[in-house]
Parts: C-alpha cells; sequence; structure tokens
C-alpha cells in the first residue's frame, strides 16, 4: 500500500468518527475454551482461532504458545503495525522490525512464593528500523509508534479490569 493509499483508507473513518465519536467505540472479544486436555484451550477472536497451552515450566506440553507468548505477541504485532502505519503515514520509506522478550519468575504463577509477582517482571520492547530517515523523522516514529500502539499503551497504563464468574 502506497503512502496515499493508507491515508485514503483512513479519511473517511477519520471524519466519520469526527463527526459521530460513538461510530469510534468498538468491543474487541475473545473467548476460552478448555480442550481435551485441561491444560489446553482454544481462543476465539472472531476472526481467527488460536491454540494456547501451560508454559511447559508450569506443567503444560510446551507444544503451542502460552498465555505470555499470545500477550508478547499481541505487542510485537501491534508495535509492528503501527510504525508499519506511521511510517507510510510520514511518506518514509522504511523496513521495521519488532522484537519483544518478557521476564517470569514461574515460581509466582506456581504458588510457590507468595513474594514472587505473578505476571511480567520486565518487558522489552525493541524496534529495529533500516532507511534512510534524518533525526527528527527517527524521533517523531518513534513519539507516535508509542503513542498510537494500542498494545503499548494499555500495558503503559492500564484499564481496570472488571470480573463477572457465574457457577452453574
Amino acid at each position: 500500500m502506497s503512502e496515499t493509499d493508507l491515508q485514503e483508507e483512513q479519511a473517511p473513518l477519520k471524519e466519520r468518527y469526527e463527526q459521530d465519536p460513538d461510530a469510534a467505540k468498538i468491543t474487541l472479544t475473545a473467548t476460552g475454551e478448555e480442550q481435551d486436555d485441561a491444560r489446553s484451550c482454544s481462543v476465539d477472536i472472531g476472526r481467527a482461532i488460536y491454540e494456547a497451552e501451560l508454559h511447559e515450566g508450569a506443567g503444560g506440553p510446551g507444544s503451542a504458545a502460552c498465555s505470555g507468548d499470545l500477550l508478547l505477541g499481541a505487542l510485537a504485532a501491534c508495535s509492528q503495525l503501527t510504525a508499519q502505519a506511521v511510517a507510510e503515514n510520514f511518506g518514509v520509506d522504511v523496513d521495521v522490525g519488532v522484537d519483544v522478550e518478557g521476564d517470569l519468575d514461574l515460581r509466582g504463577t506456581m504458588g510457590i512464593d507468595e513474594d514472587v509477582p505473578v505476571g511480567f517482571e520486565d518487558v522489552r520492547l525493541n524496534v529495529t528500523v533500516s532507511g534512510d530517515v534524518d533525526n527528527d523523522t527517527k524521533a517523531a516514529l518513534q513519539k507516535y509508534t508509542e503513542r498510537y500502539c494500542v498494545v503499548y499503551q494499555t500495558l503503559e497504563n492500564p484499564p481496570g479490569v472488571e470480573t463477572d464468574w457465574t457457577f452453574e
């Protein structure tokens, strides 16, 4: 897609959202369902189904993505796509690569040590941009990618999570 193509695709959407802010509000959904093995599940996002398993370090088979992999993958995908879109909107021809790493201490999730947090302790987002870009554009690419990446912003500024349990 060329620079004008993305801008042309987004222009009517931006106009609609400016005129009708409620039209910009969407709800994404994901549904998990247990598989035959209690250590695996399928996650249906409405457009695709992903298989997930407990990490092998927590007793899972280790043959599919664990939930942590999916979270890091979401950050990688969102950062990659956002950086590409920002570069395209700036009209710069660059190649973007994204690597994400996260550190977990499985003693937390396994309930071995109550002082060890459950979840990622550190997450590192490494973005590589290759191409002839001046320093101002480099700074703008970073600023706007981080500003408009939904997953990055969600991790940086976490929303509250409301839970509702139903026992049948």
